[in-house]
């Protein structure tokens, strides 16, 4: 026989030895990529779940507001302050990290490879305490959207998971945050193409090669479970328009600018400051939050009289209503829910911004329809609502593919991108830095500060000999 050829335990044991070669050196046919497929799957379905039932309990919070609004216009004045006022007081405490939209708290998390933050803002008792807490803000008439809290609900669990099954690895349990948050914003709003498109744009910033195939899954996955719960739907229904070239373009020009800066001053409102008129505002909520939260309320309250039906909850009826032509609002609509959602926000309270921004831009697009003639309301509605939600956020492919998603309709995806590139370049000129960077990048300050102030200050040893 050979010196080269196998005998006995070796010719049984060079075939294992190739196979686990190949495992080790092959993603598929790896146990520990396996497991975590696994993991970022079932992660999946649990966020996709999660989602739908957020919405569904959403809805029905806030239809008995608005059962106590139809029995009396006055009802709001006691219950809007108080659950401000009650929900500032509980988010002074350890539910700190459930204060506005969770979208930053979720980049923040994504950027910090710190267990102790990264636990602080994206665990499970934050993660339920967000879903508990945005549907108080919606009982109680807020206005607010819950797409911004189911990103961070969507991190939270999956980093949560991942943790649980042992991917304490600082860059293996961020893909799982970036992962839950796709999913969250796919299965939120039924848009698995801007949940890929968000990931990279807002969350990211970058794509990681290894990180594609695990983050289309989870958005597939969740959007699939959202489908197989809900139907095949578009969030505000289907619209069948189109903007032809020549004179209607006039409205990307104007949707673009004057959304975009509207979008943009927005934005610029909601970022804390230390000095002017957003410092003093800072101040007063510092001294007495909970007071300034239910002033907030009331000043809610205020503006909502001046309207038909309200600025409570998401706007999602009246964005809608708008689209179709059929809406019972005022002509102030726009301006006076972007005013409804800067008292909101300011409070301090949980909630997103979304879907208010979206309804925002539907009324100040109601307001440029009759400035341009012979071109489709609809048409000139949807640019604005796209326009103002990239003015707000500064990110305009999520934008674009998110209003394409939301009225399942391709035809105006070259005009809804020019005015969303238009309202991020007319945004940046009112608020520099995106808000939801500049609020995470706020978070990490102070976390830094806080490390910073608990590191020991040696005294210096002098030298030997002295």
């Amino acid at each position: 026989m050979s010196e080269q050829e196998p005998r006995g335990d070796d010719a049984v044991s060079a075939p294992q030895g190739r196979w686990q070669r190949l495992a080790a050196s092959n993603d598929l046919f790896s146990p520990v990529q396996w497991r975590r497929r696994i993991l970022f799957w079932s992660g999946a379905i649990i966020v996709g779940v999660a989602a739908v039932g957020f919405a569904q309990a959403a809805d029905y919070v806030f239809e008995l507001f608005q059962r106590v609004v139809h029995a009396s216009r006055f009802w709001p004045f006691l219950i809007t302050p108080a659950v401000f006022a009650l929900l500032a007081w509980l988010t002074n405490g350890a539910l700190k990290p459930t204060r506005g939209s969770g979208i930053p708290q979720a980049i923040a998390a994504l950027k910090v490879e710190d267990e102790a933050f990264r636990g602080g803002l994206l665990s499970l008792r934050v993660a339920l305490g967000k879903m508990a807490l945005t549907l108080a803000a919606l009982l109680g008439g807020a206005s607010v959207g819950r797409e911004g809290p189911t990103v961070h609900v969507g991190a939270g669990l999956l980093y949560s998971l991942g943790r649980r099954f042992g991917f304490a690895e600082p860059a293996a349990i961020g893909r799982f945050i970036l992962a839950g948050s796709a999913a969250g914003l796919a299965a939120a709003f039924n848009t698995p193409l801007a949940g890929v498109v968000f990931a990279i744009e807002e969350m990211s910033g970058a794509f990681e090669h290894r990180m594609s195939g695990i983050l289309l899954t989870a958005v597939i996955i969740s959007g699939v479970v959202s489908l197989g719960i809900l139907g095949n739907y578009a969030y505000f229904g289907r619209f069948d328009i189109a903007l032809p070239l020549g004179q209607a373009w006039w409205a990307v020009l104007a949707t673009g600018l004057i959304c975009g800066l509207a979008g943009g001053l927005f934005a610029r409102l909601i970022l804390p400051s230390d000095r002017g008129f957003l410092g003093m505002v800072g101040r007063l909520r510092a001294r007495q939050p909970v007071i300034f939260a239910a002033a907030c309320g009331l000043a809610l309250v205020l503006l909502s009289q001046m309207t038909h039906n309200g600025l409570y909850g998401t706007g999602y009826a009246q964005a809608k209503g708008l689209l179709e032509g059929n809406a019972n609002t005022v002509s102030g609509f726009g301006a006076l829910k972007f005013l409804g959602n800067i008292a909101s926000y300011w409070a301090g309270i949980p909630g997103g911004i979304f879907s208010p921004a979206l309804a925002v831009g539907a009324g100040l697009g109601n307001n440029l329809v009759p400035l341009m003639p012979g071109v489709d309301p609809a048409s000139v509605i949807l640019l604005a609502m796209a326009a103002y939600l990239s003015g707000v956020t500064q990110a305009p492919l999520t934008a674009t593919v998110i209003s394409m998603e939301l009225t399942a309709n391709q035809q105006m995806a070259l005009p809804i991108m020019a005015t969303c590139l238009l309202a991020r370049a007319t945004s940046s000129l009112v608020c520099r830095k995106p808000v939801y960077k500049a609020l995470a990048d706020r978070l990490i300050d102070e976390y830094e500060r806080r490390k910073l102030a608990d590191t020991p200050v040696h005294a210096p040893v002098a030298p030997a000999g002295n």
